[in-house]
């Protein structure tokens, strides 16, 4: 299991649930969250909630963009109680632990929650490699976000004893920052070849960010690409 493991609040709007999802964290030996535009933080009422993991809540990281929150990660999971159409894959619980496992145990990843009402964005969601949806009663499926993390943390804590399958070779996974900049990249080249219209650009940079959370390229795939992409932009100007 990876050692560096964030819990990712975007813009939690109850300090009461900041501070619940930091208990949640310590009881199962979690100890870095990340909020992203808290609306009310600090605040008396999170380290009432708290109730006794102000370690996890002193050291609690705020910034001011999902970008800061990720920086450096190879894979992210999102949370999701509903199904999008050009989303990642959704997976269970268990099921997203098991693909965490494929990290590197020095590698950093997150656990992505959003906010209470209306959950994560799609750009927000474009940024997973999957998505998790916490199985409930289809009749009332509404789910508290601490009880949320409190979940998917309890089923780290059952994984922690797992070893992970050896990787075929030493190459580090691309980091988040690492997409992004191939994204933009491939942006750019399509728009230049006259391929994506930026006018009507339509699906077709999430459908290639699903292609490549899919794939989950390495960094040595990564500078492949764009090596490839440099030498076609190249070659079209000259």
């Amino acid at each position: 299991m990876p050692r560096h493991i964030r819990i990712v609040l975007v813009e939690p709007s109850h300090p009461g649930n900041i501070g619940a999802t930091a208990r949640a964290m310590r009881t199962m030996c979690l100890d870095t969250l990340v909020l992203v535009n808290p609306q009310r933080y600090p605040h008396v009422d999170a380290r009432a909630r708290a109730s006794g993991a102000l370690d996890v809540l002193d050291s609690a990281r705020v910034v001011a963009s999902l970008d800061e929150a990720l920086q450096a990660c190879v894979l992210v999971a999102g949370t999701s109680a509903r199904r999008r159409d050009l989303g990642p894959p959704a997976l269970t619980p268990r099921e997203c632990v098991a693909c965490l496992l494929q990290a590197p145990e020095d590698a950093d990843v997150a656990l992505l929650f959003g906010r209470e009402r209306t959950g994560l964005t799609n750009e927000e969601v474009a940024r997973c490699h999957f998505l998790v949806h916490i199985p409930a009663n289809p009749q009332y499926s509404s789910l508290n976000l601490a009880a949320a993390v409190q979940i998917l943390a309890y089923e780290l804590l059952l994984a922690r004893g797992a070893s992970p399958t050896p990787a075929e070779d030493d190459t580090a996974p691309a980091t988040v920052d690492e997409m992004e900049g191939l994204y933009a990249h491939l942006e750019s080249a399509a728009v230049a070849s006259g391929f994506l219209d930026p006018d009507q650009p339509k699906h077709l940079m999430r459908r290639l960010r699903r292609l490549f959370n899919r794939a989950q390229p390495d960094q040595r795939e990564i500078n492949i690409l764009r090596g490839l992409l440099n030498a076609l932009q190249h070659a079209k100007r000259g």
